[in-house]
């Protein structure tokens, strides 16, 4: 196989990224690069946690000169940490400032003025650049390496479907770990891969964001989730405009995206995708239900669910959705395999419900749970709401009118908030300690 280059479609000069309000030209980063690599421990493994993307990227790319692969865990609590140090032999940490239970490297910023250099190098496409770990929602995370080929076929994909080779030398900013597979995809290598700039760091606050976006030179993107966008939209006034809006990790309401294209005064796409595989297709959820597959990824289905394969998904990948094939590369989404729920004889999804309660009119965050009885069947669900100014009637008034009366929660608990990870998820772990919280609360 051939090698590839580590970043391409950059002109001589052009910013990489912006850090702290100053461009970073490609060559610095380059040779930033280059000089990290030499300070590297000489190890076969790497955890990754540094919170600047930048820095993040230049340890990436680092690593990847020196053959070492980049494990990406779900988090970085010290149990975790730990298992992966007996699993993976010689495992360090790379951090730019958090102290780890790990061996530490710490990064060291070069002096003023530190080395730059023009030539790009190539990383063969058959090394294995990175592990992903799913996020062991459902048991033990477990590891999914991918090639720096697939890697670099991913970048590129976006560009393609999403549009993003029209804004030349676009500013990416993010709201999502760049430890994550949607963060590294679309603020790191699509960013590497595009000629793009990338901020090199994660405002949270909806004030910060505008502040953030609006220092960026246009053309400029936001990399975002439904989560972090609902905030921005409720709290933030005037939002500055974009050129590119990107979602992911939740089901985004139409109404959500509608408003959402109106304020920034952009086309908002959402992208599905897993640990697994990566992206596997996109959609502009204001105008069309339907998802289509990113190039060269076909799906197919049979007796085991449906299937991913082609373009950057390395190896056939089997989804752990419930997905409902419409041609040759659309498809409808249905919510997650292990989240259906039947209860008298009628079925639907947890996926299906959330999108409903959270698309009523005031509802700043939802989410239905599905508790188990003794015998392992459901005879009620839970839902959970963020909803201040509203009642439980008015909110099961409007589910009445979307939903069946089967799946209506009991009971409806308003909480202050969801306790939602990085990238908007909600682990079932942080619901069920949620509603253990609630049940002492109220004896």
């Amino acid at each position: 196989m051939a090698d590839i280059p580590l970043i391409r479609n950059f002109d001589a000069g052009a910013a990489f990224a912006f850090r702290n309000g100053r461009p970073i030209r490609v060559e610095e980063f380059l040779g930033e690069v280059r000089r990290l690599a030499d300070l590297l421990p000489d190890r076969r493994y790497v955890v990754n946690l540094c919170a600047d993307r930048y820095q993040f990227a230049v340890g990436l790319c680092a690593a990847l000169l020196r053959r070492q692969v980049n494990l990406l865990p779900p988090n970085a609590t010290p149990d975790l940490l730990k298992r992966l140090s007996f699993e993976y032999p010689g495992l360090y940490c790379l951090s730019d400032g958090t102290v780890h239970p790990l061996e530490m490297f710490l990064y060291r910023e070069p002096a003023e003025g530190g080395t730059a250099t023009a030539s790009v190098p190539c990383i063969p496409a058959e090394q294995i650049a990175t592990i992903g770990f799913t996020s062991g929602s459902t048991g033990r995370p477990t590891p999914h390496p991918k090639s720096w080929g697939a890697l670099a076929k991913s970048g590129l994909a976006e560009l393609d479907r999403l549009g993003v080779g029209a804004h030349r030398n676009m500013s990416v900013l993010g709201t999502v770990p760049q430890q994550h597979m949607y963060g590294l995809e679309f603020t790191v290598l699509m960013v590497m891969q595009g000629g793009l700039a990338m901020h090199a760091g994660r405002p949270f606050f909806p004030s910060d964001i505008c502040a953030e976006l609006q220092a960026l030179p246009r053309p400029r993107g936001l990399v975002t989730t439904p989560v972090h966008l609902r905030v921005l939209l409720a709290e933030a006034g005037e939002l500055p405009g974009v050129d590119f809006l990107l979602c992911a990790t939740a089901p985004l309401s139409p109404q959500l995206a509608i408003e959402a294209e109106a304020r920034f005064a952009a086309p908002l796409h959402e992208i599905y995708g897993c640990t697994e595989a990566g992206q596997v297709a996109a959609r502009r959820p204001a105008q069309d239900q339907e998802w289509r597959t990113l190039p060269g990824v076909s799906l197919h289905a049979d007796e085991k669910g449906t299937w991913a394969k082609g373009g950057h998904v390395e190896k056939e990948v089997l989804l752990a959705d419930v997905i409902e094939l419409r041609g040759r590369d659309t498809f409808l989404l249905h919510g997650r395999t292990a989240d259906l729920v039947n209860i008298a004889g009628k079925r639907t999804s947890l996926a299906h419900l959330n999108f409903h309660l959270n698309s009523i009119e005031g509802v700043r965050d939802g989410a239905f749970l599905m508790p188990e009885e003794d015998d392992g069947s459901v005879t009620r669900l839970t839902a959970f709401v963020v909803a201040p100014g509203l009642t439980s009637e008015t909110i099961m008034a409007a589910l009445r009118r979307r939903v069946d009366a089967a799946f209506l929660p009991r009971p409806l608990c308003f909480v202050g908030s969801l306790p939602r990870n990085e990238t908007g998820k909600l682990p079932r772990i942080a619901l069920d300690e949620l509603v253990t919280r609630l049940a002492v609360k109220a004896g």
